[in-house]
């Protein structure tokens, strides 16, 4: 029914809405005979019911949509004990003179007067636009007919395109393609699987399992490789930044981006851009890396190749082809040390305590020939995730790509460390003589280039990044968030760098200053008063817990006070939430600590959904920039922990 010719009387004939009206039928009542004055769209909003339309009955659960022509016949009988939905009728007429063919295909068969039914791939946004008409229609001015013609054409347009794609005979998809058309069109925006059940009007538990076994993935791990497959295209086509491109593909963080893209591709953004580039300049689509990964061609495991983003038709390529004589070499030097560290005599070693890093150490002299150790040849074994690594009893040069705050407050200056770093702040005047190994989590021919003799990286054992790193030199992994406080962090490296003493003295006037902070801040903040720690981007707005950035460190562990009850034990599990403007009252508690590039307070004040809240009415919401709350480091923390004690205070 719907080809181009039909289409095309669409584009053709001139449009009028004729009427809006927003219905409800409680138990005991129905519709007889009903004859329409116009064509018509329905759209089911809550409940159940079955409407006949000139003898064929279509059953209309919430979100279908429903097309009769003028004079057809309509019967509705309730399935529920309520139905509400909203009706537009329309007039449409060929201009005259109209081409003969048009004119007869008019008369042939009409679209405007054809009945039929379809569930919409994406009902939510289709939706949305039948609310805004019929707010329009209410207020009846002319500007507001026209807003309702132009949102009607809108309206019209993704119900035929919908219609093209799946044809007369399948007027519903299946679950699992509705899914992907959906995450294909959202992927930029805050996607769960309970936000994606409800705009398909399914359960979660229902959505997860049909789709997996239609897809072979969980519907958030396909959307992950749709987000990365578009990052993926950004970084070959476009010289974007890897934070425009993180936000580009929704996600806030371009830590957290960079930490997902690697699992996925097993480079970082920026190598495998640099890979890419140096691969093939004239092949700038990553469609031959992915191979449709997520459409077709079978299920690809992304996660457990060190070198994943080398699937290419024409073989395997060496990530070091674009290397220079000097770098070569030197990273054959550094392999050839590494092994004969490796294979050296190994001396006592203490026993981890946990499955996480541990600091704990012994002197282990090398015996990769019989002269005597010099203090440069000495290692130590330490223990991380589990294993035994050797390390330099004395490390001279230490490329960290995390813990540089912590570095830095003991006395020891890496000699690299990614470029992300310097947009931090609180450290930005603290690095000088430090080399910049690029964004992110940094480039792998800089840190070759660098000849550390320590690597630190907070990246886990089993990354394909940290086997890359560990070919070049000792690296000790202490995956991102497992130190959970300034505390932690420094007696972990005061340990592992023989800086114990520089630890307890730092974190002793950390301890004096935090205790002042707290006691100024609780002072001016009422028992019991509640903190939220929010981050309000262009797209998106997330909510976090303890350890995570954003002011999370010092609001609850610094300063001491507490998340709102109904969602502390979530978001402290997870540490992060992505949050509807629907779901915001519940997560916002009394103060609202608020992460915006591009807001300020009376920005806020001047929102309709967040100047409703208590935080905004009652001037309890302070806003700083990412530049600002997103670092947590042991400097960080304790000025941002000032900050907002300061911020009280005046309060008060």
């Amino acid at each position: 029914m719907f080809e181009q010719e039909h289409i095309a009387l669409w584009n053709l004939a001139s449009i009028k809405v004729l009427d809006i009206r927003h219905m409800i039928l409680r138990k005991g009542e129905e519709l007889r005979g009903y004859q329409l004055p116009a064509s018509m769209f329905l759209f089911a909003a809550r409940g159940g019911a079955a409407i006949t339309l000139d003898g064929k009955e279509y059953p209309l659960r919430p979100f279908h949509v429903l097309h009769g022509g003028k004079g057809a016949l309509m019967d509705i009988q309730l399935r529920e004990e309520q139905w509400e939905y909203d009706i537009i009728y329309y007039k449409a007429v060929l201009p005259k003179p109209s081409r003969e063919d048009m004119t007869e295909l008019l008369a042939r068969s009409n679209p405007f007067g054809s009945a039929y039914q379809l569930m919409p791939d994406d009902p939510l946004s289709l939706f949305r636009i039948v609310e805004a008409m019929r707010r329009e229609w209410l207020i009846a001015g002319p500007f507001e007919r026209f807003q309702v013609k132009s949102m009607f054409y809108e309206l019209v347009g993704m119900i035929l395109q919908q219609l093209q794609r799946q044809g007369e005979e399948s007027a519903e998809p299946d679950l699992a393609t509705r899914a992907v058309r959906y995450m294909e069109n959202h992927y930029a925006e805050p996607v769960s699987l309970e936000s994606l059940a409800a705009a398909l009007n399914y359960s979660a538990a229902h959505l997860s399992d049909v789709f997996k076994k239609h897809t072979g993935y969980s519907p958030i791990d396909y959307l992950l490789r749709i987000r990365m497959e578009k990052a993926a295209r950004l970084l070959v086509d476009t010289e974007a930044s890897i934070r425009e491109i993180a936000a580009f593909v929704g996600y806030a963080d371009p830590y957290y981006f960079g930490r997902m893209f690697k699992k996925m591709f097993g480079a970082s953004p920026l190598h495998y851009r640099k890979i890419q580039f140096n691969n093939d300049q004239s092949a700038k689509s990553p469609s031959a890396i992915l191979r449709s990964s997520i459409a077709g061609e079978g299920k690809r495991d992304h996660t457990d190749n060190d070198n994943c983003y080398q699937y290419q038709s024409r073989g395997e390529i060496s990530m070091y082809k674009s290397f220079s004589t000097t770098t070569a070499a030197t990273l054959l030097l550094c392999l050839t040390l590494l092994l004969s560290a490796c294979s050296g005599g190994t001396g006592a070693s203490n026993t981890a305590n946990g499955t996480g890093a541990s600091p704990n150490t012994t002197e282990n002299a090398s015996s990769g020939n019989s002269q005597p150790n010099t203090a440069d040849q000495e290692t130590r074994t330490v223990v991380s995730g589990g294993k035994e690594i050797q390390i330099p009893a004395n490390p001279k040069r230490i490329v960290a790509d995390q813990y540089l705050g912590s570095f830095i407050v003991l006395g020891v200056t890496p000699i690299g460390t990614p470029g992300l770093h310097w947009d931090n702040p609180y450290l930005a005047d603290l690095l000088e003589g430090v080399e910049d190994i690029g964004d992110v989590n940094g480039s792998l021919e800089k840190v070759v280039d660098l000849q550390p003799d320590l690597i630190i990286t907070g990246a886990t054992m089993d990354d394909a990044r940290y086997e890359q790193l560990s070919k070049i030199a000792p690296t000790l992994a202490v995956p991102y968030g497992e130190l959970k406080n300034a505390h932690e962090e420094l007696t972990y490296f005061g340990e592992l760098l023989g800086k114990e003493k520089e630890a307890e003295a730092w974190l002793a006037e950390y301890d004096r200053r935090i205790a002042a902070a707290r006691e100024k801040a609780h002072q001016a903040v009422p028992e019991g008063a509640t903190f939220s720690i929010i981050e309000w981007s262009d797209k998106e707005i997330y909510t976090y817990g303890d350890n995570f950035g954003r002011g999370g460190q010092a609001v609850y562990q610094a300063l001491g006070f507490k998340p709102p009850a109904d969602i502390a034990a979530e978001i402290m599990e997870k540490q992060w939430a992505s949050l509807t403007n629907e779901a915001l009252p519940k997560y916002a508690g009394d103060y609202i600590i608020l992460t915006s590039n591009d807001r300020t307070v009376q920005d806020v004040k001047a929102d309709p959904i967040w100047g409703t809240l208590d935080a905004v009415k009652n001037d309890r919401v302070y806003v700083w920039k990412e530049a600002h709350s997103w670092y947590y480091d042991p400097i960080a923390v304790l000025s941002q922990t000032e900050e907002l004690a300061d911020w009280l205070a005046g309060l008060k």
